[in-house]
């Protein structure tokens, strides 16, 4: 579906979830995450960038253990440290996985994928063409409700100032592992988080689509 028809039936309130391409499963532990290896951070840095071109083909389990892991993994065990900052370690952010065979929720602490929608929800997760069939589409959501030491005024600067930091994670592991992706804030907020089945003190932050680089 193009932008434009996406556009067009957004405005009739008709862009909605798919079935899911495959029956889904209700979790998905992933592979212990490769904490070795990869490219300098200096190099990765030098590298990274925005692509919207996507190859279809799903990224291996051991890609999408790391790249979640990086994006919002456990890196200091004893204290439940992750790999990103978040005020008061509110840990705030959710992050989840829209994959042709659902919607996922990522467990940082059991480093696993468990259901949320069994639906494909890719084509929400925004305005543009390419999120309908790349392989895999983050959703950061803020759950306002873990931010109790935080004032209000401040809470949503500060789960956007996470967020932020979480997808300039995925795109330098991207640069190192030689993926693609893109930051996004172009969707529609009403269908995504009924899509997602939100509740009222979660928000919506940003999207992120990561996929191979098509040949």
């Amino acid at each position: 579906m193009n932008t434009l028809t996406k556009l067009a039936l957004g405005l009739m309130g008709q862009v909605k979830p798919l079935p899911p391409v495959a029956e889904p499963r209700k979790a998905l532990v992933l592979p212990p995450p490769s904490l070795s290896g990869g490219m300098p951070l200096i190099s990765a840095l030098a590298n990274r960038q925005s692509r919207r071109d996507f190859a279809p083909d799903p990224l291996p389990q051991q890609t999408l253990s790391d790249l979640l892991w990086a994006a919002a993994g456990i890196n200091r065990h004893d204290v439940g440290g992750r790999t990103v900052p978040s005020a008061m370690n509110a840990q705030e952010v959710q992050l989840y996985v829209a994959l042709p065979d659902g919607l996922f929720l990522y467990d940082p602490a059991r480093h696993e994928l468990s259901l949320r929608v069994a639906s494909d929800v890719r084509r929400v997760t925004g305005k543009q063409d390419f999120v309908d069939t790349a392989p895999l589409d983050l959703v950061f959501v803020a759950h306002h409700a873990r931010m109790t030491l935080v004032p209000v005024a401040q809470r949503e600067t500060f789960a956007f100032t996470s967020a932020g930091a979480m997808a300039q994670n995925v795109y330098l592991y991207c640069a190192s592992a030689g993926l693609a992706t893109v930051i996004r804030a172009w969707f529609d907020r009403d269908a995504l988080s009924r899509a997602m089945g939100l509740q009222a003190d979660q928000q919506l932050l940003l999207s992120q689509t990561v996929g191979a680089m098509p040949t």
